[in-house]
């Protein structure tokens, strides 16, 4: 990461304010499965006006995206044959999108993210029941796996932990979260000794989310709809289940279908996405022990796959797969609550958003 980036990404967490550092402009990267293709979206934060900057065509049916830990690089993996992950850079200035490179990937994956050095990409299969790692060059450009690993049933996330050595798998349909050593010098993932912290039945791990500092985190349950908080053994690599709530707005009726989380970048507030119902919930996080207090729920855009948060924690912006189209919320800072602003129609099956800072 660059020092310019570095400095100004502080000065947006508020931690550092450096004169020219300042940015009102952020960039959003839909996926649109059914279009195959990427919009990229202009956020002027100081005004909240949503506007397309790009449409990118991808060839397939493109699903989960990761950022490379510089923001230069965005992956996109297809979940149509032949499984690919393409690699575009990101134009530093206006944010659009250039095609870099691809690979290809064992297998139709569910989530991918790199590791925090940029040099290995995790991927995940739900139907293949396993996970790979992929080298990435130093420009990017993403090569053929290199290790592959059976998994639990339905592998649905490989997320690294804070220090980079350990990597936990999520396993909807065997309830467990497996944990991995991670070797960020040769990209190699070797068994700990405890395999996996075991979920409770019938909740189907999909989402895990870190808290900073990476001492905690949230996992979020599919089928059951909640939110869990979990301890972090940094030494050891392991989970160890605390607490869990439920996400499902008063009233539900139906099929419990819960699809993403995120934390507002200062930590205070968490929020988690349900599809049946269509409602975002939103949590307000204690700051010593991390258990979660329910603010309210948000309703939004039909099935809402996937959502995501700016770097600066004023504004949300979640994608409706159903309703193909996206939704602005001005984030309260002090309440968490959400104000729906800017809606613009997408492509077909919008369902992962990243976004980045224009410095």
């Amino acid at each position: 990461m660059s020092l310019h980036r570095l400095l100004c990404g502080a000065a947006v967490a508020g931690v550092l304010m450096l004169q020219g550092c300042a940015s009102t402009t952020s960039v959003a990267y839909v996926a649109n499965a059914d279009s195959r293709e990427i919009s990229v979206l202009k956020l002027d934060r100081s005004t909240g006006t949503l506007s397309p900057l790009q449409t990118m065509p991808v060839g397939g049916t493109v699903m989960p995206l990761a950022l490379s830990p510089d923001q230069r690089v965005i992956y996109a993996a297809l979940r149509s044959e032949p499984y690919t992950v393409l690699a575009f850079r990101i134009d530093p200035a206006s944010g659009q999108l250039t095609p870099l490179g691809s690979a290809p990937l064992p297998d139709s994956m569910a989530n991918i993210a790199t590791d925090h050095t940029g040099r290995w990409l995790f991927a995940a299969s739900y139907g293949g029941h396993r996970i790979s790692v992929s080298p990435l060059a130093a420009d990017g450009q993403p090569g053929p796996a290199r290790q592959v690993l059976a998994t639990g049933k339905n592998a649905h996330a490989a997320i690294p932990d804070a220090a980079n050595r350990n990597l936990y798998v999520t396993n909807l349909g065997s309830d467990q979260v497996m944990q991995w050593h991670f070797d960020a010098a040769t990209g190699q993932l070797t068994p700990n000794p405890t395999a996996a912290m075991v979920a409770r039945s019938g909740s189907g791990p999909r989402h895990l989310a870190l808290r900073a500092g990476g001492r905690q985190a949230y996992l979020l349950g599919e089928l059951d709809a909640t939110v869990e908080l979990l301890d972090v053994n940094t030494e050891q690599g392991t989970l160890t289940r605390r607490a869990h709530w439920p996400t499902l707005p008063p009233g539900f009726a139906g099929k419990a279908w819960a699809a993403d989380l995120h934390l507002r970048p200062d930590g205070r507030f968490l929020y988690t996405s349900e599809r049946t119902s269509s409602t975002l919930a939103i949590w307000r996080v204690d700051a010593e022990s991390g258990m979660l207090t329910l603010v309210g729920h948000q309703a939004t855009e039909q099935q809402p796959r996937g959502f995501q948060i700016d770097a600066s924690g004023e504004w949300l912006l979640a994608a409706g797969q159903l309703s193909n189209a996206v939704t602005l919320y001005r984030i309260d800072r002090d309440s968490g609550l959400l104000t729906p602003g800017a809606r613009l129609p997408l492509g077909q099956g919008p369902n992962w958003i990243e976004m980045i800072d224009l410095l």
